[in-house]
């Protein structure tokens, strides 16, 4: 019996045919998905982003200490351990508002910027015995032995610290440097 020109054969075809279909469509998508480990099967190279916007970024940890701490160690001979960033190490001849320090052992000045309002910095430079201060009010510790003993720093003058201040002439070695406006 024909309704509308149709043929009582073409729903029943019309219904395998439709789920036939469908697996045929998930199977292909499922291979697709096993072959290249992405959905709708794009490549990691291709699209390398689609991989890290679904996962958080890593925390990033500071761990203050001094970096390229070892370089300066082998090239100067100066122990650079931590800081917040604000006292670095620089070259003596850059300009002037430097922190400086005169060492036994050292030939030259070794200096130090200051930036921000405040700053710290731990480090070992045996036999310091003067201190430049610059316009920050700056604090220096040192240790003799056991002892240690706490050194306040002239504003943009010398001041003596370590052998210099110690009534034995004991080597001191400086430890810490702290720098406030």
């Amino acid at each position: 019996m024909r309704k509308y020109g149709r043929t009582s054969a073409q729903p029943r075809h019309r219904r395998l045919a439709l789920p036939a279909l469908g697996a045929a469509a998930v199977g292909a998508l499922a291979w697709i998905t096993v072959t290249t480990g992405l959905p709708g099967g794009a490549s990691q190279e291709a699209n390398p982003a689609a991989l890290v916007a679904g996962e958080n970024p890593g925390y990033a940890v500071e761990d203050f200490n001094y970096p390229l701490a070892d370089k300066i160690l082998a090239e100067k001979n100066i122990v650079l351990k931590r800081g917040d960033g604000h006292i670095t190490l620089a070259d003596c001849a850059s300009g002037t508002g430097l922190l400086e320090i005169m060492a036994r052992d050292k030939a030259d000045k070794i200096c130090f910027k200051v930036v921000g309002d405040s700053g710290w910095l731990t480090l070992e430079i045996p036999a310091v015995y003067a201190v430049k201060g610059n316009d920050y009010t700056t604090a220096v510790d040192m240790s003799v032995g056991t002892e240690e003993k706490s050194f306040d720093i002239a504003k943009n003058s010398w001041t003596p610290v370590g052998e210099a201040a110690d009534p034995d002439g004991r080597d001191h070695m400086l430890v810490e440097i702290r720098s406030s406006k």
